[in-house]
């Protein structure tokens, strides 16, 4: 007590700022699958209403240039690991019953906040690898409920060829997609390739049921998550809720089918909208809304291939697989009462790899020196402790490639408000073709192709990211590989 009084004194005194120590802030992190840019109303979609996470973004932050990666698997890798995907080895989407995942060596959110005390739970979709040695319990997660990749990796999948008695889900989902479109259509799968084998819902290390009902999912879902911010309520806790939807199939339980003016999609993500309110109420009953950070962001752009079944990614052009800004920049959306100001936007570079590293500062634990992290902390973004604070001044937008082999993929480079495009290279390899300039600033559409106009700032752009990719394919970390006992 004297010495608390003293350091009082000091500070008042002497003029400086003690910053002190408070009790480590909970945090959840829900995020969605393939959600669109323009799918929340707060973010301009004309047509499915989602009060709950506007009323979030009202009393708190919400980001306009906040991106993922292209794919899943990659984007999970980056959320995991604070680290641009190639850097890990996963700039792939991994299929089941793979060989490969997550290496043990890495070192995640969950296992960074388990060093201050952190209880960790994993509701949802995994994606980085579904051999035991990979799964959610070996990387730091005390609890884990969910699938382990991606919701259509299933016997009815509309490629998959359908057989006698087929399964009336099958019969729906390949009605559906031929309506909608949907991605590789003309090329089903031959009997035996593709996802024969069920669908797997895991509780802790175990399967509790093959091909779950996914009408009940994001209920489901959502009630375990408050089980868990319950039970855990005298924290600190993390809790990881990474839905299932709206990744195709869609599927929307009874109270919230029909009800958007958008479809089914709209369904989708109104019932996600439901379930945030009943995360953030129940944060309010528990009385622990001061110390809780709610964040809330997708893992890629819309699958534009499955048509009114995809989302939407409002202005920004292309989707899900693709470099452009559709692809890869995502709602962010971050509240915490009396800590981030309400109703503030920020219109900065930051991106999912950036909270692992903001998460470690919030908790007071310390980040990994033996390793490089490409995340950075936003929380001066978050708080609005300084102004002009800017975490990256360029982000490199990796693209995927199949299997853990060959150099990283560069598809684009942003530098402030320019934003410089590749042409593909063969194997990789070869000097990098700079084919399409824009600026973001006036242009968020992509539409201008200003390359002929600005030709050394595409040319200094263009050497910077060569010298990235040369120093980053010298520092790529092992992918983790199924170890078998002899």
């Amino acid at each position: 007590m004297i010495y608390r009084v003293l350091i009082f004194f000091m500070t008042v005194l002497g003029g400086f700022v003690v910053v002190g120590v408070e009790t480590p802030p909970n945090i959840i992190l829900i995020f969605t699958d393939d959600q669109g840019y323009g799918d929340l109303s707060c973010y301009g979609s004309p047509d499915i209403k989602t009060p709950n996470i506007d009323q979030m973004a009202a009393q708190g932050i919400r980001f306009t240039s906040f991106y993922a990666a292209p794919f899943c698997g990659p984007s999970r890798a980056a959320l995991m690991t604070g680290c641009y995907p190639p850097r890990v080895n996963l700039a792939f989407n991994h299929n089941p019953e793979a060989e490969t995942g997550l290496n043990h060596d890495e070192i995640t959110i969950p296992e960074i906040l388990k060093t201050k005390g952190y209880a960790t739970m994993m509701i949802g979709k995994w994606h980085l690898g579904d051999h035991p040695q990979f799964m959610p319990l070996r990387h730091g997660f005390d609890r884990f409920f969910g699938l382990p990749y991606s919701n259509d990796m299933w016997p009815f999948n509309p490629r998959m060829p359908i057989g006698e008695n087929p399964d009336p889900r099958h019969l729906a989902i390949r009605k559906r997609a031929l309506m909608t479109g949907f991605a590789n259509q003309g090329r089903p799968f031959k009997p035996g390739e593709g996802f024969p084998q069920p669908l797997p819902l895991y509780s802790g290390t175990k399967v509790i049921e093959y091909n779950p009902d996914q009408t009940r999912l994001t209920t489901r879902y959502t009630g375990l998550a408050l089980d868990f911010i319950e039970s855990n309520k005298k924290g600190p806790f993390y809790l990881y809720l990474a839905h299932a939807m709206p990744h195709v199939p869609l599927f929307v339980s009874e109270k919230f089918k029909g009800k958007s003016d958008r479809g089914l999609y709209g369904d989708v993500m109104e019932e996600i909208d439901w379930g945030v309110g009943q995360i953030v109420k129940k944060l309010k009953e528990l009385n622990i809304e001061n110390n809780t950070l709610v964040v809330y962001t997708s893992d890629n752009g819309p699958w534009l291939k499955y048509g009114i079944d995809g989302g939407s990614a409002g202005s920004l052009r292309g989707g899900k697989g693709s470099a452009w800004e559709g692809g890869m920049r995502v709602p962010a959306i971050m509240r915490w009462p009396g800590k981030i100001p309400a109703g503030i936007e920020s219109s900065e570079i930051a991106a999912t790899m950036d909270l692992l590293p903001t998460f470690a500062r919030l908790a007071g634990a310390k980040l990994p020196t033996d390793r490089i992290l490409d995340g950075r902390d936003i929380g001066p973004l978050m708080f609005r402790r300084s102004e002009g604070d800017k975490p990256h001044d360029v982000f490199y937008f990796f693209g995927g490639r199949r299997g853990s082999l060959g150099p990283p993929i560069l598809r684009a480079i942003r530098e402030e408000k320019w934003k410089l495009h590749f042409a593909r290279r063969q194997g990789g390899k070869g000097p990098m073709r700079a084919i399409e300039l824009y600026d973001l600033e006036n242009d968020i559409g992509e539409s201008f192709n200003l390359l002929s106009q600005h030709p050394k700032v595409a040319q200094s752009m263009r050497i910077r990211a060569e010298e990235f990719v040369k120093q980053l394919s010298s520092e790529m970390r092992p992918i983790g590989r199924v170890v078998t006992n002899p």
